[in-house]
Formats: C-alpha cells, sequence, structure tokens
C-alpha cells in the first residue's frame, strides 16, 4: 500500500475527530494513538495503537462486521487510597471502569455492532514500579469481573507481570500485535499515567450507563 496523505483519510466517527490519527510508515496503515483516559471507534480498516503500563486497555469488536474499538483506562483511588468504601454500594472506581468500558460499547453498537457478536482481548495492568500501588492488579480484576458479569468472553488476554505494553489493534480483523518493554529507557509512562491518576482525583464521576 502506497503512503495515504492525511488529507486523503477516510472520516472518523463523529466524536472521535480529536484523536490522533497518522500514516504508521511501518506497518503500512492508518493508525489511531490514544492515551490514557480515551477511546476509539472505528469501521475503516485501520490500527489503534497505545503504551500500557499500569492500566487497562480492552479491544472490543463485532467479529461480524469489523467495527470495534480500544480504550485505555485506571480505576481512580478513593482519598483514603482505596478504591472505593467498604459501605460504598457502588465505589467511584467502579462507576469510573463501568464508564470507561460502556461508553466505548455503546459506540460500537450504536454504529453497527451487535452485542452477541462481541469479540474481547484485555492487556495491561502491569506493576511497572515496585514502589506503585498495584493499581494494575485492581484494573485486572475490573475488566474481567465486568466482563464476567456482562456476559462477554474474552478471547484474548496478556494481563498482569511488571512490563509496560506496546498494543496494536486491527479492529477489522481482530488482529492484535503487543510487545512487552523490557527495557524502559524513561519514565515517560509513569510520569503519563501519574498524571492522569492525578485527572482522576479531581473529575467528577459520571452517571450510570446503560447498554443498549
Amino acid at each position: 500500500m502506497s503512503i495515504i496523505e492525511k488529507k486523503d483519510f477516510p472520516p472518523v466517527i463523529k466524536g472521535f475527530e480529536s484523536i490522533n490519527r497518522y500514516w504508521d510508515k511501518r506497518h503500512k496503515v492508518i493508525a489511531a494513538k490514544i492515551l490514557p483516559g480515551e477511546y476509539y471507534v472505528t469501521n475503516q480498516n485501520e490500527m489503534v495503537c497505545t503504551v500500557l503500563g499500569s492500566c487497562v486497555s480492552a479491544c472490543i469488536r463485532d467479529s461480524k462486521v469489523g467495527i470495534g474499538g480500544m480504550n485505555h483506562f485506571m480505576l481512580p483511588l478513593s482519598e483514603d487510597g482505596n478504591w472505593g468504601g467498604v459501605n460504598s454500594v457502588i465505589s467511584t472506581a467502579t462507576r469510573y471502569g463501568n464508564y470507561a468500558m460502556e461508553h466505548m460499547i455503546n459506540d460500537i453498537l450504536a454504529h453497527g455492532g451487535t452485542r452477541r457478536n462481541l469479540e474481547v482481548k484485555v492487556f495491561g495492568g502491569g506493576k511497572i514500579m515496585a514502589s506503585m500501588t498495584d493499581i494494575g492488579n485492581k484494573n485486572i480484576q475490573f475488566v474481567q469481573e465486568y466482563l464476567a458479569k456482562e456476559g462477554l468472553k474474552i478471547t484474548g488476554e496478556d494481563l498482569g507481570d511488571i512490563y509496560p505494553r506496546k498494543v496494536l489493534y486491527y479492529p477489522y480483523t481482530g488482529r492484535v500485535l503487543m510487545k512487552k518493554i523490557k527495557d524502559l529507557h524513561n519514565d515517560t509512562i509513569v510520569k503519563r499515567e501519574k498524571a492522569y491518576q492525578h485527572d482522576l482525583e479531581k473529575k467528577p464521576v459520571e452517571g450510570d450507563i446503560e447498554l443498549f
């Protein structure tokens, strides 16, 4: 495939105009790069990529029509450093996790996907610094419990461990390329996730969202 100029990229689904898209020379495909707190859904033959530390990404698509996407999220800590109080019916963390998952799933369903055809793969949740609270494990627990509760089967996963991951996802075909970054030469990932966690502590909890 020859290089495609950005002006010739197919249009994005409404609402994803702010996501950074570029031509990936190595893989010869239009790529959308998502950062912590973002997600991207496409009905085109594109690649969605991200780098995960303790965050988790769910890669979800309709296996029949090829529409799908990837998110990148972390559960917020409560003020006492825990994931919701013991007396909370629905903790802040759970509500945020639901919000992160359901927005993406609803966009997939709203643009042609069917719930019974959804295929799910999950990645991330690494404990990339020994000194950090094991947020990654909590993220893993959440996404596994959420998907089980919603009756969505995980068809592929790579979770936990101590390494960051680079994930490349092709929603149209379901293909995933995943690489563990075992030589972390800088602290960009850690700084990015700490900044994201700080933002989560300040933002209001979103309301409940119903799946289609």
